[in-house]
């Protein structure tokens, strides 16, 4: 099987994958912001939530219903900030996640990538990585909506956790963004083997 990276390029590929997968895996993940809300913890997400407060018609109190998942609408979204970092980060990992399937790709395929679509795939990483990045910056600015004050023990607002703390999936989402911004992006303008050049 020929491959049409080099050395430095199989490495770019396989660090481009796991870097991809992070941040991924940390933006589906609803446990960016963790608080507790009636005795239960709460966690959010950008555009997830687990444990919600719900209307109990039989007892007609408010219960807290322990389970995960996303906002019925974009626009059930608590934030504006938190609907625009859901489209910025969504945005950077799919094209973190295009490149590295295609670095994938180049590890099997001769002539796939050369040096020159190296370098440009090395800047789609960093516009990718730099849109995660940008999500990251964006999520505090929502920490004053009513919905995390209420989970933040009403001491939460921009840049102010209050009582909540920043859970492992923002970390995970911002290192991979940070590891292909810095380290891939470098890699990729090694990764292609020069193309041979054919007589006419």
């Amino acid at each position: 099987m020929a491959s049409s990276l080099t050395c430095t390029g199989v490495v770019w590929a396989l660090l481009s994958f796991l870097c991809a997968t992070a941040s991924c895996v940390g933006f589906f993940m609803p446990y960016w912001l963790l608080g507790s809300q009636m005795d239960k913890p709460v966690s959010f997400g950008t555009f997830r939530r687990c444990s919600y407060p719900v209307r109990d018609e039989v007892r007609q109190t408010t219960v807290m219903l322990e389970q995960c998942g996303r906002y019925a609408s974009f626009q059930g979204i608590p934030s504006l900030e938190w609907r625009i970092c859901t489209v910025v980060t969504g945005i950077g990992c799919g094209l973190l996640l295009l490149v590295a399937l295609t670095a994938l790709m180049g590890c099997c395929i001769s002539d796939l990538i050369s040096r020159t679509i190296g370098r440009v795939a090395g800047g789609i990483q960093f516009v990718g990585a730099l849109l995660i990045g940008s999500g990251c910056a964006l999520y505090p600015l929502g920490w004053d909506s009513e919905e995390v004050r209420q989970t933040c023990s009403n001491s939460s607002n921009q840049f102010e956790l209050g009582s909540c703390e920043i859970g492992w999936a923002y970390y995970c989402t911002a290192a991979g963004a940070l590891t292909a911004m810095l380290v891939c992006t470098w890699l990729a303008c090694f990764a292609g083997k020069k193309q041979k050049q054919y007589p006419y």
